[in-house]
């Protein structure tokens, strides 16, 4: 599991601190599917990026007993100057994966042909999201976290991302920052509204899309 304990998360913004997140517990289990709901900036991406381990508590302690995929929406994780296969090989090196498996893996999962070739920081946006969904989706994790891209290409794409997602992993954990509806309330067993500093844990999603559309 991944259990959070009183996290809070803030940054120094001139000569005072902006408080983003305060004393946010929080526990998920093997197979939990949560959608973490709130307004832009409210925190959700910062407390994705920090279970993923790309951002330290300012206080607090998360604690893994699950091995936890990067934040399938931040692009951090990219070398730009690299071309997609470059990543491919890198991420390949870096969890033991045959690069040739993982090249192959990448080229039928992205659809993106010739631009795997080139550098990365000259795809799209919906390119870049295409790319670290086939890299996160070729590492087995037992939880993933995904910010807000699962909806990115054409119809056929989308299908693609939600079977490999949602029904080929639907043992594995996840947790989704999305303002889609639709997407939670299929998906999702849990939901979290994250909202002035709080993460309000809740099992009953659609209590949470309610409070969620009142903000």
């Amino acid at each position: 599991m991944i259990v959070c304990d009183n996290v809070s998360k803030s940054y120094r913004m001139g000569h005072g601190r902006k408080h983003v997140l305060n004393n946010v517990n929080l526990q998920i289990n093997p197979s939990d599917k949560i959608a973490f709901l709130g307004r832009n900036g409210a925190g959700k991406s910062t407390l994705i990026k920090m279970l993923g381990g790309v951002e330290m508590p300012t206080s607090g302690t998360i604690r893994r007993t699950m091995s936890v995929s990067w934040p399938l929406g931040f692009n951090g994780g990219f070398q730009g100057s690299l071309t997609g296969y470059d990543n491919a090989r890198f991420i390949s090196r870096i969890y033991g994966k045959p690069y040739g498996w993982m090249k192959e893996f990448v080229e039928d999962f992205t659809e993106l042909g010739k631009q795997l070739g080139m550098p990365v920081k000259t795809y799209s946006s919906g390119m870049r999201a295409r790319l670290a969904f086939a890299l996160s989706l070729a590492i087995e994790f037992d939880c993933y976290l995904i910010d807000e891209i699962i909806l990115v290409g054409d119809s056929n794409f989308r299908e693609k991302c939600q079977y490999e997602l949602f029904d080929k992993r639907k043992d594995r954990a996840f947790i989704l920052a999305s303002h889609d509806m639709g997407i939670i309330q299929e998906f999702c067993n849990r939901a979290v509204l994250v909202a002035g500093g709080n993460a309000v844990d809740t099992y009953d999603v659609a209590q949470a899309i309610a409070q969620y559309q009142q903000l």
